[in-house]
């Protein structure tokens, strides 16, 4: 039997979790948080909106670290993969309120990576994300 049958949650990445709009792009990386989580740089910026997908991601891969289409083509699934996997990580935090959430992964590594450090990575940064979230509403 499939796992997500099991617990009664489906594993899936559709078109309303990814971050598309130029101004939205823009706004992501002018006013969000950065830190890093090699081989990523997770930017994140927080907003409030009634959304049916509480977070979005951007995935890049720069021309610039991996020169070939089909390895950078290839980071962009292992990344997509391993967050669909764990993105439950992050978005049950978020659920509880009216909040809506963009995250970018840049990868800055100049060599593939294999799919247990990435999603070590993106595990940890989702985490990461949450923790942030918690202390910045705990300010307020």
């Amino acid at each position: 039997m499939l796992l997500s049958m099991v617990e009664g949650q489906r594993f899936t990445f559709k078109k309303e979790e990814r971050v598309a709009g130029k101004k939205r792009i823009e706004n992501l990386f002018a006013c969000g948080q950065s830190f890093l989580i090699y081989p990523f740089r997770i930017v994140f910026y927080e907003y409030e909106c009634a959304a049916s997908k509480p977070v979005s991601i951007l995935i890049s891969i720069p021309k610039k670290r991996l020169k070939r289409a089909t390895a950078r083509n290839r980071m962009k699934r292992l990344v997509r993969e391993a967050y669909r996997l764990n993105k439950n990580l992050l978005q049950s935090d978020v659920l509880l309120d009216n909040h809506r959430i963009d995250v970018a992964f840049v990868y800055v590594k100049d060599e593939l990576s294999g799919y247990d450090v990435v999603e070590k990575s993106v595990c940890k940064s989702l985490c990461e994300i949450s923790i942030k979230l918690k202390i910045e509403r705990e300010k307020c």
